[in-house]
């Protein structure tokens, strides 16, 4: 198999018609295999829910038939073009291993718990343009809860209190958004309305233009620890992985300034939990991803000060499943045309 930035081909197989043989065609470092005109082609979601959204979209192509199969029952068939599986589902992946299928659409960003999991083989594309625009909102959310303490407001309303409070506001305030991809750009679009500074950190340094702020320096994750002091909110978004491992740690965190708030909405792995936790409250967090999730009963996160959370729910909106079939039917237009899918992940 390849490896990122090999040039190893991946063959991504089809059922060609009757007859017809497939051809490999080297397309950036991956192979695709190209047919002829076929016969038939099988989608598989995991709800009825999905299915009829992929189907409300317009008329099918020829041929194209769309199955719901939750991966814990027997498949509807030995050859499935396109296999989605369950949004938090990889446990039931190893019902591909006798399959032929063609591609396993992902529904998640991440891959890094998913990706050992599927067959040698089987092409594998992750949801990218699906989640960063929910993913973006939760991170102006947490953001903003933390600013205007809203958590405290909510239990003075259990406690029927009326509990007035000056708060810190999100305006005014200098933010710096470590990880510029497809959440960091919808972070910082978003952010365009709230008269912050921004500052942008990603994996090189570079010039990007964001709408609604424009032309943005982007610095190289080497000038964290110089940019760090003067942040009054970090958002994170980077992806997981070696390169990021913890890269939040007791040295990192200790640079923040008093009263900081870090936002995490990438992976919880970015962050030493343990040492964020040491804080004790110097510095606030608002984390919709930690490590270890789930977190476990008695876990000190859930009582260390300053720290709000959600349980890694960036993703789940209304806004998902239409998105998904959007994608799913971008990846059936695209395979019947002998293209390569979208958002293939090197293997």
């Amino acid at each position: 198999m390849s490896t990122a930035g090999g040039d190893a081909e991946r063959r991504i197989p089809s059922s060609p018609s009757a007859g017809s043989s497939p051809r490999r065609v080297a397309c950036s470092g991956i192979a695709r295999t190209t047919y002829a005109r076929r016969v038939s082609f099988l989608v598989t979601v995991p709800t009825a829910e999905l299915a009829a959204d992929v189907i409300a979209r317009g008329p099918l192509p020829d041929g194209v038939e769309v199955r719901v199969w939750d991966m814990a029952t027997p498949p509807p068939a030995q050859r499935i073009d396109i296999v989605v599986p369950s949004y938090l589902g990889r446990q039931h992946l190893t019902a591909l291993a006798d399959l032929d299928v063609g591609l396993v659409q992902g529904q998640m960003i991440g891959y890094e718990a998913v990706i050992d999991r599927i067959p040698a083989g089987i092409p594998f594309a992750n949801a990218a343009s699906v989640h960063e625009p929910a993913t973006a909102e939760l991170a102006l959310a947490l953001t903003l809860a933390a600013q205007r303490e809203l958590p405290r407001f909510v239990r003075a309303q259990d406690a029927g209190v009326w509990d007035r409070a000056f708060t810190s506001s999100l305006a005014d305030r200098r933010v710096l958004l470590v990880g510029i991809g497809g959440v960091g750009t919808a972070v910082a679009r978003r952010l365009a309305g709230f008269e912050v500074a921004v500052t942008a950190v990603g994996q090189t340094a570079r010039t990007e233009v964001v709408e609604g702020l424009g032309e943005i320096a982007v610095h190289a994750l080497a000038d964290l620890p110089t940019l760090l002091p003067e942040a009054e909110i970090v958002i994170l978004s980077l992806p997981g992985g070696p390169a990021t491992h913890r890269l939040f740690d007791a040295a990192m965190l200790a640079r923040m300034a008093d009263g900081a708030l870090l936002v995490n909405v990438g992976r919880g792995t970015l962050v030493d939990t343990d040492a964020l936790v040491a804080e004790n409250g110097r510095i606030r967090a608002a984390l919709d991803v930690m490590d270890p999730e789930p977190l476990s009963e008695g876990h000190p996160l859930w009582t260390t000060p300053g720290v709000l959370f959600t349980p890694h729910v960036g993703g789940a909106s209304t806004a998902m499943n239409p998105r998904i079939a959007a994608l799913v039917r971008t990846q059936i237009d695209r395979m019947l045309a002998g293209e390569e899918p979208a958002n293939l992940i090197p293997r």
